[in-house]
Order: structure tokens, then sequence, then C-alpha cells
């Protein structure tokens, strides 16, 4: 598992500030994410002074994950989402690729709204040459686990077997790469004063939850990262129409939102993780990366004051405790678990 302990070294430092800025890594070795070259000396720059700086991005001290954890297992649930496709059952002593495995016969499956080609997908392998491991035009291939495998034109799951071939519900061979904001505040009482939970004695936390019309679930907002669109921009923007609604909002009421979101994410942020994410919808060829990063209203003046309403993919959306009781999509509880830790708040 990627760990991302900023302080470590001035490597680390660089890694952290390109993702944020959006700009290539000037530094090339294993386990390093290179966007377009490794010989951009203005990026380098760059990255040099906004790692130097009080930058709007720190990272926590301490472990922000497991560093060995169990082989995916919303990856393999028995019947892929959306559709009554079930997946060739993967026993957890078989999900390595380096386990050998006669037997095993994935069921392939790509949901129809991929196979029809919208504008987000890719063509079936064979009618398009893709450059997996890189930069493919606009579109980045290249996974923030490092290196990944192609067998037969296909890209292999990082992680190992899923139960299923093809990309399912997902747009992109290899990584599809996706954005979350979690957007926090302290719970208060009628007179703004934290509360504490009875039981651990620490403040509450609350963050802005969605319920995806997809499967139902609860879930942190977040969207795709659009090819050649910054990480930071991505952030900004899915918060703001799957939260509030920005989208179908009046003009003068767009400007209000936009300030207040603009404050929030000029705001020091925490990034909580940057990896794979154990996501039902992946598949041995395709499957979900993504970027968390944590900003916190901690006065309660920004995004607080705004009413929420859902829009794009929310069914509904809600400022939420943050508590380990509350059931999450993906890999969002574990999310939540490092912000809430990193803020001495209840869990």
């Amino acid at each position: 598992m990627i760990q991302f302990g900023l302080g470590r070294n001035w490597i680390g430092r660089i890694r952290l500030a390109l993702t944020l800025l959006g700009l290539p890594y000037a530094v090339c070795k294993s386990g390093i994410r290179p966007a377009v070259s490794c010989s951009s000396a203005q990026s380098f720059r760059a990255a040099q002074s906004f790692a130097a700086s009080a930058s709007h991005l720190y990272t926590t001290s301490t472990r922000t994950m497991p560093s060995s954890v169990a082989p995916h297992t919303k990856s393999r649930c028995p019947q892929y989402p959306g559709s009554k496709v079930k997946r060739f059952p993967v026993p957890d002593d078989k999900v390595d690729w380096s386990r050998a495995w006669p037997q095993y016969s994935p069921v392939n499956h790509t949901d129809p709204a991929v196979t029809k080609r919208p504008q987000w997908a890719d063509p079936d392998v064979g009618a398009f040459s893709p450059r997996f491991n890189a930069l493919d035009g606009a579109v980045d291939r290249t996974s923030f686990e490092g290196s990944y495998s192609v067998e037969k034109g296909k890209p292999l799951n990082p992680r190992g077997r899923t139960g299923l071939t093809g990309r399912g519900l997902l747009g992109r061979w290899g990584p599809n790469h996706a954005a979350d904001p979690i957007v926090t505040r302290w719970k208060v009482d009628a007179k703004g004063k934290k509360i504490s939970h009875s039981v651990s004695k620490r403040p509450v936390l609350q963050f802005v939850s969605i319920k995806r019309k997809d499967c139902g679930e609860w879930a942190i907002p977040g969207g795709m990262v659009d090819p050649g669109e910054l990480v930071s921009l991505t952030l900004q923007r899915e918060f703001s129409e799957e939260a509030l609604n920005s989208l179908a909002a009046a003009p003068a009421e767009r400007a209000k939102i936009l300030e207040r979101i603009n404050k929030l994410f000029k705001s020091p942020g925490f990034q909580v993780y940057k990896g794979y994410v154990d996501d039902p919808r992946n598949t041995d060829n395709a499957w979900m990366e993504t970027v968390a990063v944590n900003f916190h209203d901690d006065t309660g003046s920004s995004v607080s004051e705004l009413p929420l309403q859902a829009g794009d993919d929310a069914g509904q959306v809600q400022w939420v405790d943050v508590d380990s009781s509350f059931p999450l999509y993906a890999s969002h509880s574990h999310f939540l678990e490092v912000v809430a830790k990193e803020r001495n708040a209840h869990w």
C-alpha cells in the first residue's frame, strides 16, 4: 500500500505538490507516476516552490492506511452491480495473479452503457491501441500502484483476480481515476459549542454524504477525473455538482456557491489517500483509483452555511456524523477513519 509521509524526504513533497497542481512528475522511478515527461524543469521548480511553502495540502505523520489489507473484497462481490451477472467465485488464496489457477474461468461483462461508446469510454481492445502504464494522449493510464501487467493486450488488475473480465461499468481499460472531496465540519450545539460523543468523549465530526442513485449506498461525493483535468479542479467540481447542485442554481446563487466553495477549497487540505479503491465495479481489466482529500470547515463559516441539494449522480445529500457504525460505499469508511484520527475526533 502506498503511504504518504510527506516529511520523509523531498521526493515525497514533490510528488504531493505535483498531484494537486496537476503537473507532471519530474522524477521517474518505480512507484512514481509520470504524467508527461521526466525532463520538465519548469514543473520541477514549481513543485519545489509549492512544497517548500506552507502548502494547502498536508499529510498525516502517522500511517494513513494499513500496510497490508485483506484481498479486495467488494471487487469480488458475487453479483456485479447494475446487472444480473454473477462473478466467478474467487477465494482469498486465489486472488493473487502469482498463484497458479488453471481452473479460473472468469465471466466476461461490459455494460451496454459502455459498449455504446460514450465520450468517457474507450473502444474495445483491438479497435484501438492504448498506451498502458503511460499518459495516453490526455488519458492517464498510469497507476498509483506502480506498473501493472498487460496480458493479451489487456491490463491486469494490480490487486488480483475479481472473477470478471471486461470493463463492467467502467469506461477505461486499466485505471479509472477519480477524486473524492471529504468535506467536514464540527457538530455543534445551538450555542456553537462542539458536541462530544458520550462514549469516546471526543468531538464529533460531520461530513457531507450523498446517497448514490446506482446502488443506494451512502458515499463521499466524488467523480471521475476528466482527461487532462487537474485533480484539484475535479475535487471542487464534483463537490459543487453533487452536494450543492450548482448546475441547477440561478446565476446569482451560483456565484454565492462559488465564493463559499473557493473559500473552503483554498483552506489547508489533508490528503487522506491516493491509490487503488476496492470498488464493486472493478474487474480483472478495469479498476478504480482515487485521490481523497479532506477539506475542513473549522469555523463553520464556508459551505456549512449553504443548503445542501443533491444533484448529478446523488439521490440524497446531508451532513452525517462521522462514526464507525455508519456503513459507506467502497473504501470510504477507511477514508473517514483516517480523517477522524488525524483531527482527534470521535470514530
